[in-house]
């Protein structure tokens, strides 16, 4: 291809969609990430509320989380060679269709079981949108700049998607119904479904791909286990059978499926993928980043709500100034940063403004007031997460052949998953041990004790958060080559192609 203007030629992959029609692709893309992402946390607010309407016991409520967690985490890489073998419209349109059915069962349930049932369907049907959603992204934007803008907006929307859902939780709550956490997605889906089917490129089937069935068995044995021992681990002690019998069986298997990948002709997940430094500080900081943002968004609510006496839907509107941050920093860092300076000064750098955000919130007390005291250290996390997260996503697909570009997507959710469910455990176990310890040294449990009890547990999480984000500051920056990224192979020749 030729241009006469003297500018230069794009680089335009065979499949990828008329420019017009990228932008409106991007929109459904980011709206179907959306809907995947807020129902992490849609369902936490109107948790009291469904509890009162269908009576299930207190030990009970925590499965509504954790059955989405335990579908989605381990079936994320089965949907992302699905996604792969069978094309990525087709596997999209049917992750929306069953999203759409899954909450309206779930909207409409009558009991627990079936609630229950209705959210591990949710799950099972984002394992198969998010990879597919990703995968689209990156065959949809095949020029440099192009794609660093749609990835910064992309990036964005899945750092902030935990903080909307507790916000739109909030208000469909109070304002509706706790069913209607459930009922919107069936909107959403259908907006993006219609979008889908009038912009979404037809492709045929990859028979060239094969399915890697003990592979699959493995991986998603190993990560369910991974998942519910994490998930466990928030209600039970670390050293209840319930928690480290899963967790070391999901290790064992997760060793169990490293080396079959090494031997099986056509492995689940090339090793490849992920033995590339660039993509092994990608998928690192999407790990943390992942403990990171859930660990802010579960304390500060508790914060909010417990300490400073918000309602549900103040408390998702305290958190909107932070989100609009990540999302803007992600676009300049993906767009303009990254290009200028590479990844490994401006990832390892969000990480560590991330820390520094954790630290600053340890400061919080009783006393303290929103918008002098907690928005600041917000603030900075939001420029932190927008630094480093949107930038990682696009790095974590860099250079893989299209036919991987499903399950290695499916590999960034996996790893955003997997970071969620050890934050949460891991800092909610650290602040209620802290609590513990405050109660049994002061004894006298006044309501005063009770609330410092509360905001030393709160700090003492916020710490954690900090060593982990600075820890992956450390290995990120030692795993990042310095200078700028090279163009993939394939682009690089189809760029030189399209300049003659």
């Amino acid at each position: 291809m030729s241009r006469t203007d003297g500018g230069p030629a794009r680089a335009v992959h065979p499949d990828a969609p008329a420019t017009s029609r990228r932008w409106w692709i991007l929109g459904l893309i980011g709206l179907a990430q959306l809907m995947v992402m807020l129902d992490s946390t849609i369902v936490n607010i109107a948790l009291p509320s469904a509890q009162a309407d269908l009576g299930f016991a207190d030990g009970d409520r925590q499965w509504v989380i954790t059955a989405y967690a335990l579908a989605f985490g381990g079936l994320l890489l089965l949907g992302g060679r699905i996604s792969d073998m069978f094309g990525r419209r087709r596997v999209f349109l049917t992750g929306l269709v069953g999203f759409a059915l899954a909450s309206a069962l779930g909207g409409a349930a009558p009991s627990f079981g079936l609630l229950l049932t209705a959210r591990a369907l949710q799950g099972a049907f984002a394992a198969l949108l998010a990879p597919s959603a990703r995968s689209l992204l990156v065959t949809t934007f095949t020029e440099p700049r192009e794609r660093a803008k749609a990835f910064g907006v992309f990036g964005g929307i899945a750092g902030a998607g935990g903080a909307i859902g507790l916000l739109l939780g909030g208000v469909l709550t109070q304002g509706f119904s706790w069913r209607w956490t459930l009922y919107v997605n069936v909107a959403l889906a259908l907006v993006a479904l219609a979008g889908a089917v009038r912009l979404l490129p037809r492709e045929g089937r990859d028979r060239a791909v094969r399915l890697d069935v003990p592979g699959v068995l493995l991986v998603s044995s190993a990560l369910f286990g991974l998942v519910y021992g994490l998930s466990d681990a928030t209600t039970h002690t670390w050293g209840a059978p319930a928690t480290w019998g899963p967790l070391t069986a999901g290790a064992l298997l997760l060793v169990a499926f490293t080396w079959w990948q090494t031997r099986a002709a056509q492995p689940l997940l090339p090793l490849g993928i992920l033995l590339d430094r660039t993509r092994a500080a990608s998928y690192l900081t999407v790990l943390v980043s992942g403990a990171g943002v859930f660990g802010v968004f579960l304390f500060v609510t508790y914060y909010l709500q417990g300490t400073l006496g918000y309602s549900p839907t103040r408390t998702g509107l305290a958190f909107l100034p932070m989100v609009a941050v990540t999302m803007v920093v992600s676009v300049v860092a993906s767009t303009s940063l990254l290009a200028r300076f590479g990844p490994r000064p401006v990832v390892p750098l969000g990480l560590a403004v991330s820390a520094g955000g954790m630290a600053w919130m340890t400061a919080l007390g009783t006393g303290s007031t929103y918008a002098a005291h907690l928005l600041p250290p917000l603030l900075l996390a939001g420029v932190g997460m927008g630094l480093s997260t949107a930038p990682a996503i696009s790095l974590a697909t860099y250079g893989v052949a299209p036919r991987d570009a499903g399950v290695s997507s499916a590999a960034v959710s996996t790893m955003q998953q997997i970071g969620g469910s050890v934050g949460t455990a891991l800092f909610n176990t650290m602040a209620t041990t802290a609590v513990t310890h405050y109660l049994t040294s002061h004894p006298a449990h006044t309501p005063t004790t009770l609330a410092r009890a509360n905001i030393h547990g709160y700090a003492t999480a916020y710490w954690w958060a900090a060593g982990v984000f600075a820890l992956g500051a450390i290995l990120t920056f030692a795993l990042h080559r310095p200078g700028r990224l090279r163009a993939p192979e394939g682009e690089r020749d189809a760029q030189h192609s399209g300049a003659h």
